[in-house]
């Protein structure tokens, strides 16, 4: 406990991607904020102790000063999109959602070892803010939501985009192939920038963008007033429904993971789900 706040600081901007000045972490139950305001204090003289969990998030307080600053870096990327958008697949895992999320928000990197930490950013969102987050909008309590999304096989969807699309700052469009849709979450807040991703029924895999000119980086964020990239989702999501790249909800196969019972479509896991209690299901 040698260490620095300071140090702390970097390890977590390491791990997390969150600048330093836009830390936020909080401890115990109901979590409450630790005081990171001076680098040069010791951790042991924090609160801190042998296995705590702490949830770290972004300051909202900062979030404006720490949005600029990652604005500044992809300006060039969303100026206009100029390449050919594509399909970038991520493994069936439970995760994918999340995986795809963190890849379009990170310049096209694939890192199949993110999804923990975009769980526990949803939860500690969750958490922290009860009275929009609650039974009714969840689903489940509050604190029963937080501990089912923590667990690595339950999936992400609406409730979980919506929660990162408001803590990114940025609109994030779902491309359904069944129905050559988009459904775009965040619209209603008139975020400046936009992500894709696309859906099948059952999986999300990230689009992005190949640039035309082979070494330039690839582009995943791109203006919220770039029709372009929609015209290029929309032939996506055509040639995948016309092909047939998706999945019928109302007769695939899950197998519920609380009792290892093979259900048909998504209305008979409801329906299970209803009468059992169990609400976490894999892929079969």
């Amino acid at each position: 406990m040698s260490s620095s706040v300071k140090k702390l600081k970097e390890l977590i901007e390491q791990e997390t991607k969150i600048p330093q000045d836009c830390i936020k972490v909080r401890q115990g139950y109901p979590p409450k904020i630790v005081d990171l305001s001076t680098d040069t204090d010791l951790l042991s003289s924090l609160p801190f102790r042998s296995g705590d969990t702490l949830i770290i998030e972004e300051d909202p307080s900062l979030h404006r000063k720490c949005q600029e600053n990652v604005d500044s870096v992809y300006q060039d990327q969303i100026t206009s999109s100029c390449g050919t958008l594509m399909r970038k697949v991520v493994p069936a895992n439970n995760s994918c959602l999340f995986t795809s999320i963190d890849c379009v928000m990170n310049i096209g990197e694939v890192d199949l070892s993110s999804a923990p930490s975009m769980r526990e950013l949803i939860a500690g969102m969750v958490m922290s803010d009860p009275e929009t987050y609650n039974a009714v909008f969840l689903g489940k309590s509050n604190s029963g939501y937080c501990k089912w999304i923590m667990r690595d096989d339950s999936w992400g969807g609406a409730i979980e985009i919506s929660i990162l699309a408001k803590y990114y700052d940025t609109e994030i469009d779902v491309v359904d192939t069944q129905t050559s849709r988009i459904d775009r979450f965040g619209e209603d807040m008139n975020f400046p920038k936009r992500v894709f991703v696309i859906y099948d029924g059952i999986h999300y895999d990230p689009l992005v963008m190949e640039p035309l000119i082979p070494g330039e980086p690839m582009q995943t964020l791109f203006s919220s007033n770039d029709e372009n990239v929609v015209s290029q989702a929309m032939e996506i999501a055509n040639e995948a429904k016309a092909a047939r790249q998706y999945t019928d909800v109302s007769s695939f196969q899950l197998r519920c993971l609380g009792c290892s019972k093979l259900l048909t479509g998504q209305k008979e896991a409801q329906e299970h789900a209803k009468t059992t209690g169990h609400t976490n299901f894999g892929e079969f």
